[in-house]
């Protein structure tokens, strides 16, 4: 359990004669509130979280890092030209692809890694309990310009009744799970401030790095998103390619003729976890009404992570977690946000976008 203290939140003890949870400080970490003192998730669980901030703290770091332009701008010296390319600089989503398959693999924990870095699945460990799939770093593009990034992640038992397929079926169909088998799932975000929002499947709950000490503090427990927000965040100079119901909808609302009475705003960073977050955070719509985002590695974790806090996540149609995916890469249009705005933008019918012209993404 947690109470407030100072804008911090304070992990108590929920069973026993130990005395109270949380480090010295008297604040719950991460790793207190998934242990036995707080959501006690098992300890298999426990260990795999564990690697996981590991992997942020050092991803984290990389992005922050005064090299990291380096890694990225000459990160077409790889795989190119004659020669070994083993010391060419490699680009930052790829590093921090590496980072991850490497935390998960010395958990132990994990049986299968897909990640949108990689075209298939990696068998990782034989009977470990999980599987991860992941956007290691969304949003990479924006670095240079210090832009916000991120790191997705969602987690499901391994479905042992397959475990006698051959390797390469079995880390497919373990990784292609519908989004209602989620058992937890998070997002790091890379700003001013390092966020790690996971759920467990009891809420929405977000901790944020200290970095004096090293570690993650629960600084918004119970995340809950508004029921109507004032704020839309998409790409509209593509207006003009939209739908009919995808205009008469952003029309209406920053008119204020909506049903939520108030002229919207329009707030776009063209990073998904940061147009997320602060989405979750005030409520409104965050949505990229093309075919352009991943099912298994951004829509079905957010949209686990949107649903626990009391919204909805939608491809304009149909809730996403009840999709089956049937790729590893399947894209789709994504609507993430409030319930409220969500249920008044679906009305519109017409809000997938089918057609790109002219843009290179």
């Amino acid at each position: 359990m947690a109470s407030s203290i100072g804008g911090f939140r304070v992990c108590s003890q929920m069973g026993g004669s130990g005395g109270g949870g949380g480090d010295e400080s008297g604040f719950c970490t991460l790793m207190e509130y998934v242990g036995k003192g707080g959501a006690d998730v098992g300890d298999d669980l426990v260990v795999l979280f564990a690697h996981l901030q590991y992997a942020a703290k050092r991803i984290a770091a990389l992005v922050a890092s005064p090299v990291n332009s380096n890694l990225g701008k000459q990160a077409g010296i790889a795989g190119g030209g004659g020669g070994s390319d083993r010391d060419a600089p490699k680009p930052l989503d790829i590093v921090s692809n590496e980072i991850i398959l490497s935390s998960l693999r010395n958990s132990g924990k994990v049986a299968v890694m897909a990640s949108e870095e990689d075209d298939a699945p990696i068998w990782l460990t034989d009977g470990g309990p999980f599987v991860v799939v992941t956007d290691p770093l969304d949003g990479s593009r924006n670095i240079d310009a210090s832009i916000p990034t991120g790191t997705i992640f969602g987690i499901y038992n391994r479905l042992v009744g397959i475990d006698h397929l051959p390797v390469e079926e079995k880390a497919l169909r373990n990784s292609l799970q519908s989004g209602t088998g989620l058992i937890a799932a998070g997002y790091v975000l890379y700003s001013s401030a390092t966020i790690l929002c996971t759920s467990f499947g009891s809420g929405t709950h977000a901790f944020t790095l200290d970095h004096s000490t090293g570690d993650f503090i629960l600084t918004h427990p119970s995340i809950k998103i508004p029921p109507r927000g004032q704020i839309y965040s998409v790409n509209d100079a593509r207006y003009f390619d939209w739908p009919d119901g995808l205009r008469r909808y952003i029309d209406t609302v920053r008119q204020g003729k909506g049903r939520y009475p108030k002229k919207y705003s329009a707030r776009y960073i063209c990073s998904l976890v940061a147009d997320f977050h602060r989405t979750l955070m005030y409520g409104g719509v965050a949505m990229n009404p093309r075919d352009h985002l991943r099912l298994v590695y951004e829509a079905n974790p957010l949209s686990f992570l949107v649903e626990q806090a009391g919204g909805r996540g939608s491809d304009g149609k149909s809730r996403i977690l009840s999709l089956q995916p049937v790729k590893l890469h399947q894209r789709l249009p994504l609507f993430l946000g409030s319930s409220e705005d969500m249920e008044e933008l679906e009305s519109y019918g017409d809000v997938q976008q089918t057609v790109n012209p002219g843009y290179e993404v």
